[in-house]
């Protein structure tokens, strides 16, 4: 598979983006159980190991807009981009640093694991 490292986007650069309130999937592709610990409000959880058959969900929560895949630590949403860049969805990117980094940057109300 091959990964682009210009796919990734900061956490700081996600985190302005929600506060000028731009219209994209924030995607979490972690566990159920790790997105029970903690997530970021608004995001939508799509494990990476059901992402190549729910490619269709995630087209029909996109709508056409940005989509910015997370998970822990940015290593799974990297693939994550791959995936849905290759099933023709282009505007993709992988949050760098992933939740950890959203929590120790952004958000410290959001736990760290």
């Amino acid at each position: 598979m091959n990964i682009d490292p210009n796919w990734e986007i900061s956490v700081a650069d996600v985190d302005a983006m929600r506060k000028r309130g731009e219209a994209f999937l924030l995607l979490d592709v972690r566990q159920p159980e790790e997105f029970a610990i903690c997530k970021i409000d608004g995001a939508h959880l799509i494990p990476l190991g059901e992402l190549e058959r729910r490619v269709e969900d995630v087209r029909g929560l996109a709508k056409g807009q940005p989509i910015v895949a997370q998970c822990h630590h940015g290593g799974r949403s990297l693939s994550a981009a791959a995936i849905l860049r290759k099933a023709g969805l282009p505007n993709v990117k992988s949050m760098a640093g992933g939740i950890d980094l959203w929590s120790l940057q952004i958000d410290a109300k959001v736990p760290r694991y």
